[in-house]
């Protein structure tokens, strides 16, 4: 058993080597999203959410750029860096919640509400960004519909639970939610989140707004039937708000409710902290698809470019600019 465990290491460190010496000749710089596999997450240049990715995209000066994460992350780095090669690893790392709208779904949603305005989720495809008026990230989207006058009709697509909250959040009684789910987030449930929370007091309790309890906690944190000490403690954010409040917090223990694979990197810059996932079951077999293997075929025979038709990107980058210049 041990003789076959130092194969697998010796494995992974020529893989590992290769990749590096493939990464030096192509000049490419490799992004990965915090919910990859840990050896992914530790060949890139920068590790984040998809949108901090697709900006890094953008500002680098090499032409190259290998996307460890999902289909419309890699899109969305082709739409703001056009001139640029985009590759990603693994063609079938799809998304659920992605996959929950199309385009001709979309635009007969808004035929039916020829006033509204449509912010979109950035979890969706280049065909649906462009046919919308806003894009927004599961940080800024408050902020996007809140920029908005309150007189007009909004659709979001198209995650039902970042919908709900952002709603609530804002007091908006016009905006009509799309019905779709990331089926990762979907299976946190309030009793989840409860149980966690007598298991361990004094941790802080991160909640991505993705997450099937979000509207619940919210409605329990607005009338009280959670109390006092535990909504305090109690944080829905982003994944790249997580890793701002683990690093600045003071406190030694966090439950996290997202996809498992950011508690690598949770761990990984905050060693002298605990972090518990809220379900052992949260992980998107999509996020997990790009191996070592898969990432040395990319950047070995440039296999798999993603390119947005130009027409399309050109009307997709018009909601994201749209959201970066309400978002500085």
């Amino acid at each position: 058993m041990k003789k076959l465990k130092n194969e697998s290491t010796k494995e992974k460190r020529e893989l590992v080597k290769e990749i590096l010496y493939w990464k030096r000749e192509r000049d490419a710089l490799i992004l990965a999203h915090n919910y990859q596999i840990p050896e992914i997450q530790d060949l890139a240049d920068f590790v984040g959410d998809s949108l901090e990715l697709a900006q890094q995209a953008a500002r680098t000066d090499k032409n190259l750029i290998v996307f460890c994460g999902v289909h419309f992350m890699a899109q969305s780095a082709s739409i703001l860096s056009p001139d640029k090669t985009v590759l990603i690893p693994d063609l079938n790392a799809g998304c659920s919640l992605a996959s929950m709208i199309d385009a001709p779904t979309l635009r007969e949603w808004k035929k039916r509400y020829p006033k509204a305005v449509v912010v979109t989720y950035v979890n969706t495809s280049a065909e649906v960004k462009a046919e919308s008026d806003y894009c927004c990230t599961s940080t800024n989207a408050v902020k996007i519909v809140n920029s908005i006058p309150r007189e007009r009709q909004i659709l979001f697509v198209p995650d039902m639970f970042l919908g709900d909250y952002v709603a609530k959040s804002t007091g908006r009684k016009n905006m009509i939610v799309y019905p779709g789910e990331c089926h990762i987030h979907a299976r946190v449930k309030p009793a989840d989140i409860a149980d966690k929370m007598k298991t361990y007091p004094k941790a802080d309790f991160f909640i991505h707004p993705e997450c099937g309890c979000v509207t619940s906690c919210m409605h329990y944190k607005a009338s009280g039937d959670i109390p006092g000490n535990l909504v305090s403690r109690s944080y829905i954010l982003s994944t790249g708000g997580m890793m701002k409040h683990a690093k600045n917090s003071k406190k030694r223990q966090f439950v996290v409710a997202t996809e498992t694979g950011i508690i690598y990197r949770l761990k990984k810059e905050n060693p002298e902290k605990s972090f518990i996932p809220v379900r052992d079951d949260m992980v998107c077999r999509f996020m997990k698809m790009i191996t070592l293997p898969k990432l040395l075929n990319s950047l070995k025979n440039l296999e798999f470019e993603i390119k947005v038709p130009k027409e399309i990107a050109k009307r997709a980058r018009i909601p994201i600019e749209r959201m970066l210049e309400l978002s500085n």
